[in-house]
């Protein structure tokens, strides 16, 4: 167990070396003055030091992956990065609007009906469909069947109309096309906008 004795001796031993160090201090200023400016020296040198450890640092993470060794290199580099991806997104850019004059041009709209043209022929075997683009453009073909037997015809279609004769089921497959590519443009954007308000 500790002496509580011991510890009272050390305490003013401590208490007295102070003192005496205090009173040194005080008859020799000149030393006082010079201790003090070197510990305020020793403060900004390591002070210096973190910054300049923390400089290096912050070059080589700027550095990293590159084969050149000074910051005028990186930036030519940084320079020849970005102009090869304005290179790229031109590129794309042309190619978007390729993609974008091929989807005007495909296939978007489609109708489909169903119709009996004779009496005496029981169910709904003949049928018309209409292929258009976003310009209304296309193709209707219909077949009809008969006793003797199926025939195929086509028919081409500008921008809702055909140079031949349309028939009242070719014009309602028409509409139908019409139709049906508001309604799923309406509910694709309604997505959209759900999928936006929900993020």
């Amino acid at each position: 167990m500790p002496n509580p004795v011991n510890h009272l001796y050390l305490f003013i031993y401590y208490i007295f070396t102070m003192t005496n160090l205090y009173q040194f201090f005080l008859n020799n200023s000149l030393l006082s003055i010079v201790v003090l400016m070197t510990l305020v020296f020793l403060t900004w040198n390591l002070t210096l030091h973190w910054q300049i450890y923390q400089t290096r640092k912050k070059i080589k993470l700027m550095f990293r992956g590159t084969k050149v060794a000074d910051l005028e290199g990186v930036i030519f580099e940084q320079i020849k990065r970005l102009r090869q991806t304005e290179k790229s997104l031109q590129h794309l850019e042309g190619f978007a609007r390729y993609l974008e004059k091929m989807a005007l041009k495909s296939v978007q709209k489609v109708g489909v009906i169903r119709f009996n043209p004779f009496k005496d022929i029981g169910g709904d075997q003949s049928f018309c469909i209409a292929f258009l683009d976003a310009q209304n453009s296309g193709f209707t073909i219909s077949s009809l069947f008969t006793r003797e037997g199926t025939r195929i015809y086509t028919k081409p279609i500008i921008e809702g109309q055909s140079s031949y004769p349309l028939t009242n089921e070719e014009k309602e497959a028409i509409g139908t096309a019409m139709k049906n590519y508001q309604i799923k443009s309406k509910a694709q954007t309604t997505n959209v906008k759900a999928n936006f308000q929900s993020k």
